[in-house]
């Protein structure tokens, strides 16, 4: 045996374009997908009515967990008076967007997060400390997940805060209601 034949050899993953023309084709949808290069997007033309509605119908049914998800959130944080403004879907992904420091900080507590021994809670609180409290809350109220906060020295208000998935979205509406 040689070298060449111990040597797997991976299929490279298909474009974009056949991607998108072979999921179309498997749901039964009849539309023109045209190739796409570095400078021209993956282009789908010619869908009857009857296909867009189909498409539509699945998009929605692929992603409703994760919709869900987003309006519960969106709820539990009105109810709270948590403003997440830039609470999304995006990619995928559950994209909750920029904060404001002090209701981070509700947020962090609401996940019962410790405040150091020495701090008391108080109403207005530095973008750090709310920073760690939610990196040492958030892991523990979800069963693990994370998510990301971005601490500016020149903007420190609002806080960004990055995105999480569906599951551990789910797991974070489950901490925040009694």
């Amino acid at each position: 045996m040689t070298d060449t034949d111990t040597r797997t050899h991976t299929p490279a993953p298909p474009t974009p374009s056949a991607e998108l023309r072979a999921a179309l084709s498997e749901a039964g949808l009849n539309a023109r997908v045209t190739a796409a290069d570095a400078e021209n997007p993956v282009r789908v033309t010619l869908l009857s009515p009857t296909d867009a509605r189909q498409l539509a119908r699945l998009i929605r049914t692929g992603t409703k967990r994760t919709l869900k998800a987003v309006r519960t959130l969106r709820e539990i944080c009105d109810g709270y008076r948590i403003e997440l403004p830039g609470l999304r879907v995006e990619h995928g992904r559950i994209t909750l967007g920029p904060i404001r420091i002090d209701d981070a900080a509700r947020l962090a507590r609401m996940l019962d997060a410790v405040p150091q021994a020495t701090e008391q809670p108080s109403t207005t609180a530095d973008a750090a400390t709310v920073e760690a409290l939610l990196a040492h809350a958030f892991p523990q109220a979800t069963g693990g997940g994370t998510v990301p906060v971005s601490v500016r020295e020149s903007t420190p208000d609002p806080l960004p805060l990055g995105s999480i998935d569906a599951r551990t979205a789910r797991r974070l509406i489950r901490a925040l209601q009694f």
